[in-house]
């Protein structure tokens, strides 16, 4: 079994370090291209890449591309409809992929090829050998892959992370996360009745690697990789859907439990974080925050810090530490970040498949 890192090591690994006192050069700009223009890219990554003045005077997006025959170019930035014509606007430092999972490895091979940097979004890979070919490619091109796990960057989450690393309450044993929705979303432009995140053909899986890739991220940040995880998945409701609309997880610790259920088949949208250590309890649901220690109960209101107007300052916080890896060359940390969240995705479906524990991450 590989090292468990402590939640304190995974994330100073992947938060960007402040620069030496002295004399500071004139920071890069890196010119870049959104490839994929649904509504992620329109509604997030490029507001992302403009809202905060330390992000926006760190990159420029010099070109979108899109093989749709009905997508609207972005104002201003050049469009393409092909991969290969994308060096038509002139020199690039990355790619930001923004289309449905089933391209992401090609693309990112592609990238790395041209000798691009790479910003993927999620899952950047669904297995620990897809991983390795990435890490092998990005290695050999002396570039960084970073993965879109931009709620590392959600204040809420912010918060909890801070406590747990401080002990606020105590030794924690218990994590539980749930996200409810009532179908997969269906995105901008949606051409089909079915939306693409419920056809394998585009998304290569179901509830588990769409909303589920972002809570392995955030338990593995809290307490490293499992000895062990049992999974399931199945369909509740969505017939048109050849993916899973529903998973469990069980994250198995020498001391601690994590415990993640995710469906599509909701009646109402809710999401659900709690922790429970020796001395309290740490509690998110919607935009309230709760604290529980020693008996004494704080709450704390982050709506307006979560409403979806707000995501593209979590994007803004990633490109930053985007803009900080291809400043230092520091790419290991976050191919070890898509490995570690491949593995895990890996051994749920191994393990829903074959209805036992897999320990080997």
């Amino acid at each position: 079994m590989r090292p468990t890192p402590t939640s304190a090591t995974r994330i100073s690994e992947l938060t960007p370090r402040p620069s030496a006192p002295g004399h500071v050069p004139a920071p890069r700009v890196y010119r870049g291209a959104v490839i994929g223009l649904g509504g992620i890219a329109r509604n997030a990554h490029l507001p992302g890449f403009e809202r905060d003045p330390l992000v926006s005077t760190r990159f420029k997006i010099v070109a979108t591309m899109d093989g749709g025959t009905d997508v609207a170019p972005m104002p201003g930035i050049p469009h393409f409809a092909r991969l290969d014509d994308v060096h038509d606007a002139g020199p690039i430092d990355f790619v930001d992929i923004c289309t449905p999972t089933a391209s992401h490895l090609e693309i990112t091979l592609w990238a790395l090829e041209q000798g691009y940097h790479v910003m993927c979004e999620k899952p950047v890979a669904l297995n620990r050998a897809e991983a390795a070919r990435i890490s092998d490619a990005a290695r050999a091109a002396s570039r960084v892959v970073m993965p879109c796990h931009q709620y590392r960057y959600n204040p809420v989450w912010l918060k909890v992370r801070e406590w747990l690393h401080h002990g606020v309450i105590g030794h924690w044993h218990l994590a539980e996360f749930q996200v409810h929705r009532l179908m997969a979303d269906r995105g901008t432009g949606a051409t089909t009745e079915t939306p693409w995140r419920g056809l394998a053909e585009h998304s290569r899986g179901g509830v588990l690697l769409d909303h589920g890739t972002h809570l392995i991220y955030q338990m593995l940040d809290a307490a490293g990789i499992p000895e062990s995880v049992r999974a399931w998945t199945g369909q509740l409701r969505h017939a048109d859907y050849d993916v899973e609309d529903s998973a469990q997880l069980l994250f198995e610790y020498p001391e601690r439990l994590g415990v993640m259920f995710l469906t599509w088949a909701a009646r109402h949208r809710e999401n659900r974080v709690r922790f429970v250590g020796e001395r309290g309890s740490i509690e998110w649901v919607g935009g309230i925050l709760r604290l529980e220690r020693d008996g004494d109960v704080t709450s704390y209101d982050y709506s307006a810090e979560l409403d979806k107007s707000s995501y593209p300052g979590w994007f803004a916080g990633l490109f930053g530490a985007f803009a900080n890896a291809m400043d230092t060359g520091s790419a290991e940390p976050h191919l070890e970040d898509i490995r570690d969240v491949a593995a895990v995705l890996e051994a749920a479906y191994r393990s829903a498949a074959s209805g036992c524990r897999v320990s080997d991450l």
